[in-house]
């Protein structure tokens, strides 16, 4: 039987490096952001690596990635 994939934690993944680390966007980049400092803005714009603690429920919700 196939696994499901899951819809909301595919469109906050950005890649899977070669390493197998799941990359991930910042939060709060999107939308509401004229209240928001320059410097807030260019950190949330950034690109992450998930920690390992959360990296082996990341990897069940995304099977075939």
């Amino acid at each position: 039987m196939k696994l499901k994939t899951s819809k909301s934690a595919i469109k906050r993944i950005v890649k899977v490096s070669k390493n197998n680390k799941i990359i991930l966007k910042k939060m709060s980049a999107q939308h509401r952001t004229k209240g928001k400092s320059k410097r807030t803005m260019r950190e949330a714009m950034m690109n992450f690596d998930i920690a390992r603690a959360n990296m082996k429920t990341m990897k069940k919700l995304i099977p075939y990635k």
